[in-house]
């Protein structure tokens, strides 16, 4: 039976025998782990497959913003960004996956729900707040973009290096909300109650 056999997208299910066997190693690898950490997959990783060498980049590329041995901001403060990014482009599958990551970072899930709907109604301390409306107002006004973000960001106290980091954030979840609102994924049941 193949890996591959439920429908979790607009898109076709992957063909198992399009995939180089080295690919598919580390997608299973990747499988394991969270089905070790959660109890269950998220379901893009049974999605994205169909084109094998792409979602190996964006393999590469998220986990270069979340190595925690390379990295300058922290890994909560990450997914907050990611959950006002998704929340700005009202991309319900990376809001359910990411909320659902930052209760398990933080074990506030009311406070994670607040973050959801309307991160100004949380309860947040003045850098939390400072990335939040960066990551709103980029992720809404793109064209209105100054020196400006850069200044308020280090009045708030971010050095050089996080302010990169926070752009390269902040990027990277308007991008996957991009692809992930086309391609209609369909977020696991499991993410709902999770870390709750």
């Amino acid at each position: 039976m193949s890996k591959y056999n439920e429908q979790l997208s607009h898109l076709q299910v992957p063909n198992e025998k399009e995939i180089p066997q080295e690919l598919q190693e580390i997608f299973d690898g990747h499988v394991e782990k969270q089905l070790e950490q959660n109890g269950f997959v998220n379901n893009l990783f049974k999605v994205l497959p169909l084109n094998a060498a792409q979602y190996k980049g964006f393999l590469d590329f998220k986990y270069s913003l979340f190595n925690e041995e390379t990295c300058y901001l922290s890994t909560a403060d990450k997914e907050m960004i990611g959950l006002v990014v998704s929340s700005t482009n009202s991309c319900s599958y990376c809001l359910t996956t990411h909320s659902d990551i930052l209760r398990g970072l933080t074990k506030n899930p009311g406070w994670v729900d607040q973050l959801t709907y309307n991160y100004r109604s949380a309860k947040l301390t003045d850098k939390q707040r400072a990335l939040c409306d960066y990551a709103y107002r980029t992720t809404r006004y793109p064209n209105e973009i100054t020196t400006k973000e850069v200044d308020l960001l280090r009045e708030a106290g971010f050095n050089d290096h996080e302010v990169l980091e926070a752009a390269f954030t902040v990027g990277f979840f308007n991008y996957t909300n991009r692809w992930v609102s086309t391609i209609g994924a369909i977020a696991n049941e499991g993410h709902y109650g999770h870390n709750r």
